[in-house]
């Protein structure tokens, strides 16, 4: 395991992407404890890009309570289908927000966030054991490619899960 990121800060959003996926696969691989694991990928996502909050909330019973996160303090407990986060586990697809004044029902923890995405983590199941939360404090920000690179990192994250309860 490397404790060190290599980012090129003068790469496109997708080159960044691309280097940063086998260095977050290589930073938990080996580590069996979810919370060290959850706390470094929040890190390198928010090294790498800058977003203005990123992290973790888990399912535990019928809410999503806060995980491991990189930036300032955040609501603490979330509801099933409640707000973006709620909503991600509810549908179990993942939730592109380019402006949150357009989302009906959006919870502001911070209203320095502007635009989000939430990405579901699933288990083996295919049942939602947590969201990986992007907020930025720009509009129009956050778009596809983050959509479908962050769902890769949620993939890493469930081989990690599952490689570590087989």
């Amino acid at each position: 395991m490397s404790e060190e990121l290599n980012i090129d800060f003068q790469a496109t959003k997708k080159e960044k992407y691309e280097s940063l996926l086998p260095q977050i696969a290589s930073l938990i691989e080996g580590e069996t404890n979810l919370i060290a694991n959850l706390a470094n990928i929040s890190a390198a996502l928010h090294q790498a890009f800058g977003w203005w909050w990123v992290g973790f909330y888990w399912v535990q019973n019928d809410e999503l309570v806060l995980a491991p996160f990189q930036g300032p303090i955040a609501c603490t407990r979330i509801g099933f289908g409640k707000g973006v986060c709620g909503t991600a586990w509810k549908e179990q697809k993942s939730q592109l927000v380019p402006n949150i004044n357009a989302f009906a029902g959006h919870i502001a923890c911070s209203s320095l966030s502007v635009s989000e995405i939430v990405i579901p983590i699933f288990d083996l199941h295919q049942n939602v054991i947590a969201v990986l939360d992007v907020d930025s404090e720009q509009s129009d920000l956050l778009d596809e490619m983050d959509v479908y690179y962050l769902e890769k990192v949620s993939e890493i994250i469930t081989t990690n899960i599952t490689k570590h309860k087989a």
